[in-house]
């Protein structure tokens, strides 16, 4: 055998073992829905329904956010929500929603808005009192001032809703 064909079946062979050995050294384990619970010790959860105490108020901005904040974790975990003693328990108040002036047009002139929510949760893990937490969450979205608050206001407000509620699963049950 000529040395390039020894070479060859070495690597061969070696390659094979490395094929075989793999799947034995390694276990991955991915969640799909980006929950990391463990269900044995935690089966249901209390989501409390956000007040506004914010001095800026948009009337469905409190419905929109306690609707997606139940559905997040309706639809990406197994817990049952509970109206009391959850083994997981969310509450919390929308403390902010008000705009500000972003940049300013070559006119002089504000050119964009700035609208922001902040949201306070306080989360308690009754299996786990070392992960319970308060903290407060912010998204922020901008719009034309060509277009008034009225016409963009239900669009932004879902979207900061939708980025609030990540960040509020991400923090309570996803350990990001």
């Amino acid at each position: 055998m000529t040395m390039n064909k020894r070479i060859n079946k070495i690597l061969k062979v070696a390659f094979a073992m490395c094929l075989a050995v793999v799947p034995l050294a390694c276990s991955v384990s991915i969640k799909f829905n980006g929950a990391s619970i463990d269900y044995s010790q935690t089966k249901t959860i209390q989501i409390a329904d956000f007040p506004i105490r914010s001095s800026y108020v948009w009337g469905p901005m409190g419905p929109i956010f306690n609707n997606q904040l139940k559905d997040i974790f309706a639809s990406h975990t197994k817990l049952i929500q509970v109206k009391r003693n959850g083994d997981l328990k969310i509450e919390g108040e929308i403390t902010r929603y008000d705009q500000r002036n972003k940049s300013v047009s070559s006119e002089g002139y504000s050119s964009q808005t700035e609208l922001s929510m902040t949201v306070n949760v306080r989360f308690t893990n009754n299996a786990n009192h070392a992960q319970d937490f308060e903290r407060q969450f912010t998204a922020q979205s901008t719009y034309d001032n060509t277009q008034s608050l009225n016409a963009v206001q239900e669009e932004l407000v879902t979207q900061m809703v939708k980025e609030i509620t990540d960040q509020i699963f991400n923090a309570t049950v996803a350990n990001w």
